[in-house]
């Protein structure tokens, strides 16, 4: 019998919150309701030392919630409750792109991709940060149900791919965006690897991740570990290796330091996975270290 939760609906949130201290940075943007729900999730930051300055609270519109039920395994189900709520009306005029142009990096998913005005927000900061040369990394993170078809959550996702330095995408999403082709299959992720790709990741649960540049290419295993709740867990993995990259960016020339972070990124993402909820269930940065540490039995 699974468990249910209803948090408020931010998907970068756990994300932001799970990047190292040398690495955080301002919250970029994020539209939240003048409610309770918006002003725990500015709290939240704020208490883990995240600058939440860019974010906006909307008087006339709600924080959008998302129900998540657990199954036995610790694997989710969504339901999403927005129609329509704050993050959705964010409108360019409304976004901070003297803060947004001093980010190191800039990470975003597709959500905010499914309807304006929201949509001409997000590729406007999108592009304000690419301009000022600001690193972009995009998680699609797909939620099939917000998007009024599977074609139009395609083509959506798809409509900024090559705008981005760093993608990080499931299995599920590789057979999704390629309509069913084998997700294992190198020729085919190498089809979603456009031209000015830095870095491409393919997280594979508790198996590890692969990782896929101009350059080299390989697999890295995960930390296997007793999985409770596996909300956050992308997020974590994206939080651990986005980390890694604003203290130096040159890793995603150097392969062997490269498969040290993304131990340290699965690393992330296993931990988290032990306990229950997003945000509460992040690891610090010395628990990981430390587990990398134990022997592998």
């Amino acid at each position: 019998m699974g468990s249910e939760a209803m948090v408020p609906e931010w998907a970068s949130e756990p994300c932001i919150m799970g990047i190292d201290e040398a690495g955080r940075g301002p919250v970029l943007g994020p539209m939240v309701g003048e409610d309770e729900f918006g002003y725990m999730l500015a709290d939240i930051l704020k208490e883990n030392n995240v600058n939440n300055q860019g974010m906006r609270f909307d008087p006339g519109a709600r924080t959008a919630l998302a129900f998540v039920t657990l199954r036995s395994d610790g694997e989710r189900e969504f339901m999403f409750y927005r129609n329509p709520s704050a993050d959705m009306l964010l409108q360019e005029d409304e976004l901070d792109l003297d803060l947004i142009r001093k980010a190191k990096i800039f990470h975003y998913g597709s959500i905010s991709l499914i309807t304006e005005p929201c949509k001409s927000a997000h590729i406007a900061a999108a592009k304000a940060a690419k301009d000022a040369g600001v690193f972009l990394s995009y998680d699609p993170n797909l939620r099939l149900p917000l998007w009024p078809s599977a074609d139009s959550a395609r083509e959506g996702i798809l409509s900024i791919w090559e705008t981005a330095d760093i993608i990080k995408i499931s299995e599920e999403e590789i057979s999704f965006l390629t309509n069913g082709e084998n997700p294992y299959d190198d020729a085919v992720v190498r089809k979603l690897f456009h031209p000015n790709l830095k870095l491409l990741l393919v997280t594979e649960g508790s198996e590890g991740c692969r990782y896929y540049t101009k350059e080299f290419s390989g697999r890295v295993k995960g930390m296997k570990v007793d999985a409770v709740d596996t909300t956050g867990a992308g997020d974590a993995f994206v939080a651990g290796i986005l980390s890694q990259l604003a203290t130096d960016l040159s890793l995603l020339h150097k392969e062997e330091q490269l498969r040290d972070s993304l131990k340290f990124a699965n690393a992330c993402g296993a931990l988290t996975v032990t306990e229950r909820g997003a945000i509460p269930a992040l690891p610090t940065k010395e628990t990981v270290l430390n587990a990398l540490l134990e022997p592998v039995l």
